[in-house]
């Protein structure tokens, strides 16, 4: 069995004194993953190739021509594009999809000889918050099987939660890399968007969708962020800047000034140790020196609704090419254009997927076009106005991940509104475009993880790892 490593850097040293090597490491991966299989983690292991990968990573350790990432093994989200290999986003309208190319980030992550091991399952289309709306079945948590571990990256999370692989990368929309990686006590980083390129990332939300880390280390999900991220030629949206070393300096944390949302711990809606928690990281930066205040953010109950309307609406055109025309299953009852059309999205599509494409629609259509999305458009141009305003005058903002730990499977099916709702703390960062991270503070009484956010001024991910790591410490 392959011990838990926190970090890369362990790996290396041992690597470094022969104790030992990364075709040994991924051995002892497939091994857990085996183990593991009932948490339904992965859609796909690529055995054998991560088996021959290791080994010519072995050749280059050897010969002191590694790249950064080798000896990390890592598994990438089922909507992650990879060369030559399959990618479904879950969903059964891309069942048995070969990629023709690889996105942006898994040609870096190999060209820093990283082990990709498998690609992990996920809410259809990234569509959720529990794992639960997979074609491939519902995730479980390894802390509790009978809860959901968050989503839609749930299957990344669960990969590294469980120790079938090192690391994970995910993709987060309005909280999809963050959310999963409290419920399962792990680190999940959303970076700016426009920090790391989008080009082979199956879309859902093209104006919000954000690749990210999930980790066990501050460490890990810097240098993975350094590696992923900078312009790309293939992604228009992305920001022309250099890319620092994200790597936390260890150098004394100066004194930061933090606003933390009062409706946090005001709200009947927060849970109750959730609340605890946030209370006792606010005295330790009290008593550390910082200067913690509430504030008031009177849009709170705006954040889900407009998240929503623009995010459904995006998918709504996204996903119109799946078709079993241009591109997607093709059902078998399909006599002319219509039926093909119609039977291959009823047929191809999950649930959740539809009724999230139907809003969107709906939001769209002529006569609800200005009531809706354009409204829906100015309240994001207020909110992400309103969070700038806040990190000019504070260094970060802190609140909870989410308003719970994880919740039992199955919930989601009497009320999707409930579901919804738990991305009260998460879409503010999605909407205002800043960076945030999620930070394992522990579990609760029934030893379910908790987490606390962080939230940074857009490109200030250097000062953000960097807090987070003095965060962790406190």
């Amino acid at each position: 069995m392959t011990k838990s490593y926190t970090s890369l850097n362990e790996i290396k040293s041992e690597i470094a004194s022969g104790d030992i090597t990364v075709e040994k490491l991924v051995k002892g991966y497939l091994n857990k993953i085996a183990v593991n299989a009932r948490l339904n983690a992965f859609n796909e292991v690529f055995e054998q190739e991560a088996l021959t990968c290791a080994q010519e990573v072995d050749s280059r350790i050897k010969q002191g021509i590694a790249g950064k990432l080798a000896g990390m093994v890592i598994a990438i989200k089922d909507n992650i594009c990879y060369k030559g290999h399959k990618v479904s986003a879950s969903s059964k309208i891309l069942d048995n999809f070969t990629s023709v190319y690889s996105s942006t980030i898994v040609e870096r992550l190999l060209a820093e000889d990283a082990v990709i091991i498998g690609r992990c399952n996920c809410d259809e289309f990234a569509m959720g918050a529990s794992n639960e709306n997979s074609h491939f079945g519902p995730v479980k948590n390894f802390a509790d099987e009978s809860r959901v571990p968050g989503g839609s990256s749930g299957g990344s999370a669960v990969a590294v939660q469980a120790g079938m692989c090192h690391a994970a990368i995910g993709t987060d929309t309005g909280g999809s890399v963050r959310q999963p990686a409290s419920f399962c006590g792990l680190v999940g980083l959303k970076p700016t968007y426009g920090r790391v390129s989008r080009h082979g990332i199956i879309a859902y939300a093209s104006s919000f969708d954000q690749v990210g880390p999930i980790t066990r280390s501050i460490a890990d999900a810097a240098l993975l962020l350094e590696v992923m991220a900078g312009p790309d030629e293939y992604d228009s949206t992305l920001a022309n800047k250099a890319v620092p070393s994200y790597l936390p300096d260890n150098k004394p944390v100066s004194v930061k000034k933090i606003a933390y949302l009062q409706e946090a711990i005001s709200s009947p809606g927060v849970d109750s140790e959730v609340k605890s928690n946030l209370v006792q990281y606010i005295d330790k930066l009290r008593n550390a020196g910082h200067i913690v205040k509430p504030i008031a953010f009177e849009l709170l109950d705006f954040l889900v609704p407009a998240y929503y309307i623009l995010a459904m609406a995006e998918a709504s055109s996204n996903l119109s090419r799946y078709d079993g025309v241009h591109i997607g299953y093709r059902s078998p009852a399909a006599v002319d254009l219509l039926s093909t059309y119609k039977s291959s999205r009823s047929e191809g599509f999950g649930k959740e997927v539809k009724r999230r494409i139907m809003l969107g629609t709906f939001v769209l259509s002529a006569g609800y076009y200005d009531a809706y999305f354009a409204k829906a458009q100015k309240v994001r141009r207020m909110i992400r106005e309103k969070t700038e305003a806040i990190l000019k005058e504070y260094d970060f903002i802190l609140v909870p991940t989410a308003p719970e730990p994880a919740f039992p499977i199955g919930r989601m099916e009497k009320d999707p509104v409930v579901t919804y709702l738990a991305d009260i703390f998460t879409v503010q960062a999605s909407l205002s475009g800043v960076p945030a991270i999620s930070l394992p503070t522990g579990n609760n009484s029934k030893g379910l993880p908790l987490g606390l956010q962080l939230l940074a001024p857009h490109f200030e991910e250097k000062e953000l790892l960097n807090f987070s790591e003095y965060f962790l410490g406190l």
